[in-house]
């Protein structure tokens, strides 16, 4: 008898010595420093293009040199930069029936130039919104036409439009190729009782700025399957300084995505200490997430995605999920077997993962993963956040004094020694059907 429980004592001792070393690796302080860090007032709630986001990459990159992790192939260092066009408009005078319409009055969607006039024979006419119909469902049916066309406004919609003239107001991201259209597209709303335009004229000025982007990352290379690519990621981006009717207008954004990129790191560090990645390992912070998700778009489209064998997408886990203590959902779960791998390697653990609860919310191409995805690539998001009524999502009250650093602890040490079997080359999540263009 003593020779047949001799084996599972060596494998309780085993599992035992890795849990113990996780443990000494990804410790509390570890996680709190990282996580505090990224989400303090000195990094501005790093919006992308500005001061604090530079600064978090920054910081970022001095911790991927302490792991040991190299730059990314042909790469000096670990920023991946790339370039966007920042759009934001100047002024627009607008006239209809020959009155001058105030500039409280009037939102302009569109416009990549810095200069465009129209009128009502150079443009594409002019629309009355219906006052009987929905206002997001007109402007969106407009919004698709990419014309030049003026909009009447009625009165009723004076709240919507106050509200689409604020978030114009931030501008846009764009591509060069959308900066050198001949005649760009703009859809002028103005309010105004009138219901019919006999004539008008447009005047629109804006300022377009090439500016920097950077995804931060680094490898761990692998040994026997050193062309198969597995993802760890987090984007590192937040909103920035936001309006708030309180004093603070910094939005930290500690939960989204401090928490996931604090994971991030963390697993790069584990990973370097075990050494035992056969595959070659990602580790890669995203930008402009909140804008666009342009950071993991331009990644993606640096590699092969047949190369990439798994994609462990990191999003909000500070606080407890709606299936308690020791849980985490995946999005997309139905879409692979990736989920499955995961809870396999954590038998025998108090850590259970869970299909996405919020199938309502499409998480699944909502975040970093969804580019990859889109091309067939195991790619999943893991988080613990109750979306439905997380009232600090996107606030300025997304800080760390609000999360829960046990959770997260938690949720990378569950994620480290779930994703094993794929990090050493035993385990292959199935494909994803790959999206039609």
């Amino acid at each position: 008898m003593k020779y047949f429980y001799y084996p599972l004592i060596l494998l309780f001792i085993a599992r035992t010595a890795s849990a113990q070393d996780i443990n000494k690796i990804i410790t509390k302080d570890y996680v709190d420093n990282l996580i505090k860090t990224l989400s303090s007032d000195d990094m501005q709630g790093r919006a992308t293009f500005s001061p604090g986001i530079d600064k978090a990459a920054t910081f970022i990159e001095s911790e991927f040199k302490k792991i040991g992790l190299q730059p990314l192939t042909g790469a000096k260092g670990y920023r991946q930069s790339f370039y966007k066009y920042q759009f934001k408009p100047v002024s627009a005078e607008v006239s209809v029936n020959g009155k001058t319409i105030p500039a409280a009055d009037i939102a302009v969607l569109g416009n990549a130039s810095e200069s465009t006039s129209f009128n009502n024979t150079t443009g594409d006419g002019w629309a009355k919104l219906d006052p009987s119909k929905p206002f997001r469902e007109q402007y969106r049916a407009l919004a698709r036409s990419k014309q030049r066309k003026l909009v009447l406004v009625d009165p009723k919609f004076t709240t919507e439009l106050n509200q689409l003239k604020g978030y114009l107001a931030q501008g846009a991201v764009l591509d060069e190729k959308d900066t050198q259209q001949k005649d760009p597209s703009a859809i002028v709303f103005v309010l105004s009782a009138d219901t019919t335009v006999t004539d008008f004229n447009v005047s629109l000025k804006s300022s377009l700025h090439k500016l920097p982007l950077f995804n931060v990352a680094g490898i761990i290379p692998g040994k026997s399957k050193a062309k198969e690519l597995v993802i760890f990621s987090g984007h590192y981006d937040h909103l920035g300084i936001i309006h708030s009717a309180d004093q603070d207008s910094i939005a930290n954004g500690a939960d989204d995505d401090a928490s996931g990129t604090t994971a991030m790191i963390a697993l790069a560090k584990y990973y370097k200490k075990a050494n035992n990645n056969e595959r070659t390992l990602i580790f890669v912070a995203f930008t402009a997430e909140e804008i666009g998700g342009f950071g993991a778009r331009y990644f993606s489209q640096q590699l092969n995605p047949d190369d990439v064998v798994a994609m462990f997408n990191i999003e909000m886990i500070g606080k407890e999920s709606k299936f308690g203590k020791n849980t985490a959902f995946i999005t997309g779960y139905d879409k692979s077997d990736f989920g499955k791998i995961l809870q396999k390697n954590l038998e025998g653990t108090a850590f259970t993962f869970h299909p996405d609860p919020y199938l309502q919310q499409n998480l699944f191409y909502r975040s970093d993963n969804a580019t990859l995805a889109a091309l067939g690539v195991p790619a999943h998001t893991i988080s613990t956040d109750q979306i439905d009524i997380d009232k600090l999502y996107h606030t300025v009250k997304d800080e760390y004094s609000t999360l829960d650093t046990e959770n997260i602890l938690a949720t990378i040490r569950a994620i480290a020694k779930s994703a094993i079997t794929i990090v050493k080359g035993t385990d292959t999540p199935t494909r994803i059907p790959k999206l039609n263009n």
